[in-house]
């Protein structure tokens, strides 16, 4: 797999056609807001300012009381009424706010774009259903496939949202950017690591390679990529992220976003990352239901956004939630 996704750089199907972007547009991302939140409300108002998205691509919904988790039925009325407000032209959805962002054991963004799998809750642990947007050459989910893919934006507390929204929209290429890979001594979490890139550098992009073994990252600067397998993630406070990173590390619970258990996928964003992705149910190590190391980073360095290259990266998605600025894109 890690093969076929550094060929894929040379595959004629990625040459770049004059009519379609290179990443998702403005005018195809919507805008649900959740009317019952003010910071929801507030930070909703601020994106579409900030990325020029079109007023007829806001959805107001009511979700009274913040939830963590919905169950079906509530989710399925919330999804029927944002589905009967978007033009054709919709390829993604912006979710608003912090929570809710699961649904029973589903991640409410896999629950969205790949419909509420009922089946999944009685057995999380077990293999999840493949999603036909893993590593795919679409640069339109919704025309391609039928799929709107969507991403949660923590809208509490305010200033973390306006922040990742600021690195979002500043994102551009950086000299010596780097990608770094971790392998822990957590022999569980460490599913991934047959699949880190080779170090070296990305030939036209300036992007390093960087695989080490250790328990953490610490005083390294430029990072546009950081995965670790690891229930939390310790120096965080002496890493330097670029405008636009992405980060995310293996673990049962990191999209608990609100939990205690483990690290939540919060801590990415706090610490500089632009973008996310955690499990919000045990999900077992299986690397199918977590971002691929070499997919996510061959998608991002031609040009996607953060929201398709998180969204191809992940095989079985089911049990994940991906959170951040979906249309940073430093290489566009």
């Amino acid at each position: 797999m890690a093969l076929s996704a550094i060929l894929a750089f040379a595959s004629p199907v990625w040459a770049q056609s004059p009519r379609i972007p290179t990443s998702l547009q403005p005018q195809q991302l919507a805008v649900i807001v959740n009317d019952d939140d003010p910071d929801s409300v507030a930070i909703a108002a601020l994106y579409r300012e900030k990325r020029l998205i079109p007023v007829g691509n806001v959805v107001h919904v009511r979700i009274p009381g913040q939830p963590r988790k919905l169950d079906a039925a509530q989710f399925a009325q919330i999804k029927q009424q944002i589905d009967s407000k978007l033009p054709p032209r919709i390829q993604a959805v912006l979710m608003a706010w912090t929570a809710p962002y699961a649904v029973e054991c589903q991640g409410i963004t896999a629950a969205y774009t790949l419909g509420f799998d009922p089946a999944l809750c009685s057995k999380p642990c077990g293999p999840g259903k493949p999603s036909p947007y893993f590593n795919a050459p679409s640069r339109q989910p919704y025309t391609d496939h039928g799929l709107r893919i969507a991403m949660l934006l923590p809208a509490s507390p305010q200033e973390l949202a306006r922040a990742v929204i600021e690195r979002g929209v500043s994102a551009k290429p950086a000299p010596h950017a780097g990608a770094y890979y971790v392998i822990t001594p957590d022999k569980a979490r460490n599913s991934r690591a047959p699949f880190f890139p080779r170090p070296g550098v990305l030939k036209g992009r300036d992007v390093e390679m960087h695989v080490a073994s250790s328990t953490a990252l610490e005083n390294v600067s430029n990072i546009l990529v950081y995965q670790i397998g690891a229930a939390k993630v310790d120096k965080l406070d002496s890493v330097r992220f670029l405008p636009g990173a992405l980060a995310d590390h293996l673990t049962s619970l990191g999209g608990d976003l609100l939990g205690s258990t483990q690290m939540s996928s919060l801590r990415w964003l706090e610490a500089g990352a632009t973008a996310s992705y955690g499990a919000v149910s045990e999900p077992c190590n299986y690397w199918q239901k977590f971002p691929h190391p070499a997919v996510l980073l061959s998608h991002y360095v031609r040009g996607e956004s953060a929201i398709e290259a998180y969204w191809k990266s992940v095989a079985w998605p089911a049990q994940g939630v991906f959170i951040g600025e979906p249309l940073a894109a430093p290489y566009r």
